[in-house]
């Protein structure tokens, strides 16, 4: 197994001219990762301030907002209130008897942590809400690259890390988001498991649970994980030590998982306070309906290719069949492969999960976040002219997520 170790020249250094070749041979590989982030920051930033300067007033600014009040709005604002008010202890019931859309949707570890940041700096929510997920977003891109870099070579660990950073739904490192704070956690945990440090998993894996909602999806992956390692016991050494750790991490993983929907039900009094308040988003393309586990997508099949495109809803179940197996086809070819079990069962995991329960819509991009390990599959081809283009393109889809999902149009129903 080659890593980001190896000795040959990359092909990044290849491009310098001579006389820095031997200074980029001896720049470490964080500085390299950190000067990527900011780069790739600069030009997100770039984007944003353009984007804000033709925004009209929309339901949390003005016109032409100035940069942070831009990089809080939609959920960032649902953060702001659990910062500043915590959660309802009732549900807001509307006239048609359904629960509303309220705070209990968005889990408190990063609202709470930014209000810590406010406590120390005394700045207002908006840029201590960008600070968290801009520093948490440069470390989520150093992990990623000591991630890639037990699978790949250095030159390709890079590159993933530059995919990484220009990814279509990464202007979320730098807004009034989660999903920074949530993604370095889920990486340290990856990276754990792929050390076999298990015992050390357990904190990361607790408090990304109380961030973004997925502790079920992981512990899908650290029960798949033991069974595999159960079955290759002969040739991998399983020790019973390790056997304890990992079921405990993955027990451990179920119970964060299901917490806060307990925790939901108990302070409002109503079992599934949690599940109703989700549903609330739902309704608005499907109106009020039960969550049944691997129905939503079927559900979503008919809305988009039969309500809203006005096609034959068969033309969206088909399709649906197709992204599935697409995504199973990706998962066992070769390059996928390379990135070891442990990144493929996540992958894999997290996908099933999205599956039992997410409703996609405009926000299924952000919501794929959690399938960044897959970037390495994509890094691996070493043509220069591959690379540009694959920059380029995701630059690209970046400006067009931000017009479709970020810019606000009226009665925008796009969310981010």
């Amino acid at each position: 197994m080659t890593t980001g170790a190896g000795t040959r020249r990359t092909a990044s250094s290849r491009m310098l001219p001579a006389g820095l070749r031997t200074r980029y041979r001896l720049t470490p590989w964080w500085a390299k990762v950190i000067v990527v982030y900011l780069l790739a920051r600069l030009i997100t930033t770039v984007m944003l301030l353009v984007l804000a300067s033709v925004q009209g007033p929309n339901p949390w600014t003005g016109a032409s907002p100035g940069y942070f009040d831009f990089a809080s709005i939609w959920d960032g604002r649902w953060y702001d209130i659990v910062a500043e008010s915590g959660y309802p202890s009732t549900l807001p019931i509307g006239t048609n008897g359904h629960v509303e859309q309220n705070a209990w949707a968005f889990l408190p570890a990063y609202p709470f942590l930014v209000k810590v940041v406010m406590t120390l700096t005394f700045l207002p929510w908006s840029p201590a809400a960008v600070l968290v997920s801009f520093g948490f977003g440069l470390a989520a891109a150093l992990v990623f690259y000591r991630i890639m870099a037990l699978r790949l070579p250095g030159s390709t660990s890079l590159f993933a890390v530059v995919l990484f950073c220009v990814a279509p739904t990464s202007a979320l490192f730098q807004l009034a988001y989660a999903e920074s704070m949530y993604l370095f956690l889920l990486l340290v945990s990856l990276y754990l498991l792929m050390r076999r440090r298990y015992w050390w998993m357990l904190v990361p894996v607790v408090v990304a649970a109380f961030v973004r909602p997925s502790g079920l999806a992981f512990a899908l992956a650290m029960g798949l994980h033991v069974i595999y390692r159960w079955a290759v016991r002969r040739r991998d050494a399983f020790s019973v030590r390790e056997r304890v750790a990992s079921v405990t991490v993955t027990i451990v993983a179920g119970l964060a998982g299901v917490a806060w929907p307990v925790i939901a039900g108990v302070v409002t009094g109503v079992p599934d306070a949690y599940t109703a308040t989700e549903l609330a988003w739902r309704a608005d393309y499907i109106g009020y309906v039960s969550l049944v586990p691997f129905t939503s997508w079927i559900q979503a099949a008919h809305w988009w290719f039969a309500l809203w495109l006005g096609v034959l809803p068969g033309l969206g179940y088909l399709t649906l069949l197709l992204l599935i197996a697409l995504f199973a086809l990706w998962m066992f070819m070769p390059s996928v492969r390379r990135l070891g079990v442990d990144l493929r069962l996540w992958c894999a995991a997290y996908a099933l999960y999205l599956l039992a329960v997410f409703f996609p819509q405009s926000s299924t991009f952000r919501i794929l976040m959690p399938l960044a390990p897959m970037l390495g599959s994509i890094a691996q081809p070493r043509s220069r002219l591959y690379r540009a283009a694959v920059v380029i393109v995701a630059i690209a889809l970046q400006w067009g997520w931000l017009l479709i999902a970020w810019g606000v149009d009226g009665a925008d129903w796009t969310p981010p």
